[in-house]
């Protein structure tokens, strides 16, 4: 707070005829809420986005090319939730840390949800795994970094054929952790879909009570609207989306 409450009773803020006022001020990290992705997060061997050189597109002055700003109009589409949480985990709506799932995983449960889950181009398809649900009762534990159920990286080419316009988990890191690898990696599904599909990926969404209300409907589509802030240069946002079914 950079006013308050007892300054206004104190009169110490030195406007006219009584009138008071609080503010306030916030700094924080961009990605450490309900959050995207941008384009200029993630780099492969030194590249991002479109083929351009990563120290090109972000430099100290922000994201030059694919700043977050960029998208704050157009990140409304349909959305498609795939509870997969559920589908495969009926008894807790949760699956383990470290479960990697795969495009058998998606197809099936799009399958099980019926027609209004069948996946299209330009949709945003929202993953829920259960993880949100348990770090809400259980807390983060060794977040960021810890174990984590997501995406395996084999669905990289089910990501990129299908055409979809965004994706998003209720994970702290959308790609399954530990990563699928014997050798050392890091969110290799993020060094693949980000710089060279250019897929916008969200993390940490609260997707239990769409999740309640579409099993209720027997409907898994909605309106989405997910627009980030318009941070000039910025190359994450938090978020509030909003489905409306």
């Amino acid at each position: 707070m950079t006013d308050t409450g007892t300054d206004a009773e104190r009169g110490n803020q030195g406007f006219p005829h009584g009138i008071g006022g609080a503010d306030d001020v916030i700094a924080m990290p961009l990605q450490c809420s309900t959050q995207w992705d941008g384009l200029g997060h993630i780099f492969d061997h030194g590249n991002a986005w479109n083929g351009r050189r990563a120290g090109d597109v972000v430099t100290s002055d922000g994201d030059l090319v694919t700043g977050i700003e960029h998208a704050a109009s157009v990140v409304v589409s349909r959305g498609v939730l795939l509870d997969v949480g559920r589908h495969l985990r009926p008894e807790t709506g949760e699956l383990d840390e470290g479960h990697a799932i795969t495009v058998a995983d998606l197809e099936a449960t799009a399958a099980a949800q019926g027609d209004s889950a069948r996946i299209g181009r330009g949709d945003i398809v929202l993953v829920r795994t259960g993880q949100y649900t348990r770090t809400r009762r259980d807390g983060w534990g060794d977040y960021a970094g810890g174990p984590a159920p997501g995406l395996s990286v084999t669905t990289a080419g089910w990501l990129h054929r299908t055409e979809i316009a965004a994706i998003a988990t209720d994970t702290w890191g959308f790609e399954v952790r530990p990563n699928e690898f014997d050798a050392e990696a890091f969110q290799p599904l993020h060094q693949v879909v980000i710089p060279n599909m250019g897929l916008t990926i969200g993390e940490m969404w609260n997707l239990d009570e769409l999740a309640a209300a579409c099993a209720e409907l027997g409907r898994w589509e909605f309106l989405l609207s997910a627009p980030p802030l318009p941070i000039t240069g910025a190359v994450g946002s938090p978020i509030n989306p909003i489905a409306l079914l």
